[in-house]
């Protein structure tokens, strides 16, 4: 049996610059950081006493004999990437719900990689899930998803991520002091809407938009390198959060369905209550909305949203890992 532990993700700037789309153009550039919420794959042999080869538990259950009988997109194309002939029971929990725009989907997939690969006895690299997984998600299973959550699950960590018109990527830690970097956690807070949605059909409108959104979309690639020298200055972190409002307002101008009444009415509340600033994660339409605000404002805050569920979190460093490695044993 093998179980995997992958990262969520939390995207605070250039998110739109990592579809290829763009980057194979002008080039694109992120700053995120994984969190310490996670994605769990369990997978292990399945022993031969079933009428169905396969077993996959998720929010469904589906026991199949071959894998084009499954209907879990990743977990099809994984198995037929990785030539599966052997019978697999794979189980997934979550810390956090799917579809809420911290890169859930992409947390299976390198999850899911990660532990078919240690079951076949195989370790691999986090440049290697990452592009295995970038592979699968647009390739295979052909959704349109940018590039960065790939990455963000397999490295783990607080990094810049440049994504370059060879259609390569790079992956440099963000170094910053201890106290600098408690001082930026401890002025975010992360909420769910209570909205799910489906990332790629948001993500396709945005595709759709890039030639007439060049404007927005480099202004937006620049804001990763303004945060990156604000994060790397000794002054306020305030003005953190005010990039973090007008990236918002831009990123809501490349299409009608990032946002929407509820989610407007949501995020003016919180600056009404003294938030500097914020974005709604992930592709939009829903999910999790970030807010960046001063540590003795957050009870107002807290309040005004009471409505809402709070998730206090912390940045991680480790990224996809194995957490329990017992290859042989059902």
């Amino acid at each position: 049996m093998i179980v995997t532990r992958t990262p969520y993700r939390i995207s605070f700037f250039g998110g739109g610059t990592d579809y290829p789309d763009w980057f194979r153009q002008e080039g694109g550039m992120v700053i995120s950081t994984s969190i310490d919420k996670y994605c769990y794959i369990n997978c292990r042999h399945l022993p031969p006493f079933f009428d169905h080869k396969h077993r996959i538990v998720y929010s469904v259950i589906e026991n199949v004999t071959h894998p084009s009988e499954i209907q879990h997109p990743s977990v099809r194309e994984v198995l037929r990437y990785m030539d599966c002939d052997r019978g697999l029971e794979i189980h997934h929990d979550g810390d956090l719900p799917a579809r809420s725009g911290l890169g859930s989907s992409s947390s299976f997939t390198v999850g899911l990689l990660h532990a078919l690969n240690a079951l076949g006895g195989s370790q691999i690299s986090q440049d290697a899930l990452a592009r295995q997984a970038i592979h699968i998600e647009q390739n295979l299973i052909k959704e349109s998803v940018g590039s960065q959550d790939q990455i963000a699950a397999a490295y783990g960590g607080f990094n810049q991520i440049a994504f370059h018109c060879s259609g390569e990527f790079s992956v440099t830690p963000i170094i910053l002091p201890e106290a600098r970097s408690k001082e930026l956690q401890s002025h975010l807070m992360l909420f769910f809407t209570g909205f799910s949605r489906i990332a790629s059909e948001i993500a396709q409108s945005q595709i759709q938009n890039i030639s007439a959104r060049h404007s927005e979309l480099s202004q937006m690639m620049q804001m990763a390198n303004e945060a990156l020298s604000i994060l790397q200055a000794t002054g306020s972190l305030g003005d953190f959060g005010t990039l973090l409002h007008e990236g918002w307002c831009l990123k809501k101008s490349l299409s009608k369905r990032i946002s929407n009444p509820a989610l407007d009415h949501i995020y003016e509340t919180a600056r009404a209550a003294g938030a500097i600033g914020g974005k709604l994660l992930g592709a939009g339409g829903g999910g999790f909305m970030l807010f960046f605000v001063e540590p003795q404002l957050q009870a107002r805050v807290l309040e005004s949203l009471k409505d809402l569920i709070h998730v206090p979190f912390q940045f991680e460093n480790s990224g996809s890992r194995v957490v329990l490695y017992q290859p042989n044993g059902f």
